[in-house]
């Protein structure tokens, strides 16, 4: 059999008269065109949802830029955790409570009475990355897992989670959706 050659100049005016429509096929083009239209036209949301999620949508503020630069003096011991110290990095400010996310400094040595407490946040998306040294946590249906530096993991909402252990120079880079969310303490 032998090869059929032609040249790049020939290969790209082939190719665009194909999806201009001019080429030999045009027909077919056209046809399979309006059966996806009237494919999709099936599927299409109502004129009453649309402009319902229009109107949510136009609700929420709009969100302006947020630049965090590293400073030692923004770690502040008034989070969610007395062990911890949290550098805020503007998000919920910059997304009026759409998210919320910070960098986490876990103060060693861990001390399991205080740290390890069964519990659940009332969230929409929470994710952890590990920026330096490693925390192992404890998830409803994972178990005990090792998070070491450049680990990421999500919690879905409301799993019952918690801290087991910690390396004395752990970060975190939290992020969750909401900013403001409920914490609930379990017994174990």
């Amino acid at each position: 059999m032998a090869k059929k050659t032609t040249s790049r100049s020939a290969a790209k005016t082939a190719v665009r008269k194909k999806w201009s429509g001019l080429g030999a096929g045009a027909k077919k083009t056209s046809a399979k065109s309006s059966a996806r239209k009237t494919i999709k036209s099936k599927g299409r949301v109502s004129a009453a949802k649309k402009s319902a999620a229009k109107a949510a949508t136009k609700a929420r503020p709009k969100q302006r830029v947020a630049i965090s630069h590293h400073r030692e003096e923004d770690f502040k011991a008034d989070g969610l955790r007395a062990y911890a110290k949290y550098r805020d990095l503007g998000i919920a400010a910059a997304s009026h409570g759409l998210a919320q996310a910070h960098v986490i400094r876990l103060q060693g040595p861990c001390n399991p009475d205080e740290v390890s407490k069964l519990h659940f946040h009332d969230v929409e998306f929470q994710m952890v990355y590990v920026l330096k040294g490693w925390v192992k946590t404890y998830m409803e249906g994972e178990g005990e897992t090792l998070m070491q530096q450049g680990s990421a993991w999500t919690q879905p909402p409301r799993i019952r989670h918690m801290i087991l252990d910690y390396s004395d120079d752990v970060e975190l880079l939290e992020v969750i959706l909401p900013a403001e969310f409920k914490t609930v303490e379990l017994k174990a």
